[in-house]
């Protein structure tokens, strides 16, 4: 089982603390649980948080040494770092874990030099911050998370959500983490790229959103939808609908559109044994190279080598 180590530096974030544990023992490979999660401190027992909730966190810094993946949580302290927590960050990266910070945890890990020379997020609001403060990173704040190697960033908040279904997806598929999404009442794994939630989003026209187009194009992304047929499903014209597309999910419908084709042809690749064309037409990217385009660029794998990685992890587990 997949050991997971949350470390919680005070005060911390009780939102992004929560985070792991709710996505992670979500996700079951074979009927068995994928990840053991376990929280850790530098001092286990009560833990100041940012807001007025009492924290225990049961374990110490132990925890890391033997973890698969480390996440470091969200945290108010941003201008010093406890050596002890420090000393286990670099332990852990010496021996090839894999790391990770939700929001403000970015300042830990910078702190421990995990992040030195490398790209990585924090909450849009600290990301200048970030930079300023150790000028070697190089700070991408319109991004929800960034992985740069063996190390992976996000921004604040629910974007520790997102990071932690990017880890679900690179460790089982496309499968395993939009179950666990659904499971948890949140929205697919959304690409790192798309942008931080900078600006207030506008009110919703006629007191609706989106959300029902959305899940009409879901239904139907094997058909060959237009701007124009998004536009008359929702009753706006194409320009009402882009901007309201951009202010609802970050992204233009086009985009939006592209990135659940490609989610659909992964599942397909991964739990069906489909030719490739019908895994092309039911996803609605068309043709088999242009399927072949998108998988590479998306994983770095073409279609069939994809297909081939997911079922030998499934025959291992």
């Amino acid at each position: 089982m997949h050991q997971i180590a949350v470390v919680a530096v005070p005060p911390v974030g009780t939102f992004e603390l929560a985070i792991p544990d709710l996505i992670f023992s979500g996700v079951e490979v074979a009927g068995r649980p994928a990840y053991e999660v376990s929280t850790c401190t530098g001092e286990p027992g009560r833990v100041t948080s940012t807001g007025g909730l009492d924290v225990f966190v049961p374990h110490g810094l132990e925890r890391a040494d033997t973890a698969d993946t480390v996440i470091v949580t969200g945290t108010g302290a941003r201008d010093h770092a406890d050596p002890a927590t420090v000393a286990a960050l670099r332990r852990a990266a010496a021996r090839g874990a894999r790391i990770a910070s939700i929001c403000t945890g970015a300042f830990v890990l910078a702190h421990a030099g995990l992040l030195d020379g490398r790209r990585a997020t924090t909450h849009w609001r600290y990301a200048t911050e970030l930079g300023e403060r150790f000028p070697s990173i190089t700070p991408q704040p319109d991004v929800l998370f960034v992985q740069d190697g063996g190390i992976v960033t996000s921004a604040g908040l629910a974007a520790g959500i997102d990071l932690c279904l990017h880890l679900v997806r690179a460790d089982h598929g496309a499968v395993a983490a939009n179950t666990v999404a659904r499971l948890a009442v949140v929205a697919p794994v959304r690409p790192g790229g798309q942008a931080q939630f900078i600006s207030a989003p506008l009110p919703a026209e006629n007191g609706t959103t989106l959300a029902d187009t959305r899940a009409w194009v879901l239904r139907r992304l094997a058909e060959p939808l237009t701007l124009a047929d998004l536009a008359t499903h929702a009753r706006v014209s194409v320009r009402t609908l882009t901007r309201r597309f951009r202010t609802e999910t970050g992204e233009s419908p086009l985009q939006w559109l592209l990135h659940q084709r490609i989610e659909r042809a992964r599942e397909l690749l991964e739990a069906t044994d489909l030719p490739l064309a019908r895994v092309a037409h039911l996803s609605g990217i068309g043709s088999i190279e242009s399927l072949r385009q998108h998988v590479i660029r998306r994983t770095g794998l073409t279609p069939s080598a994809y297909r081939t990685s997911f079922t030998h992890r499934r025959s291992s587990a």
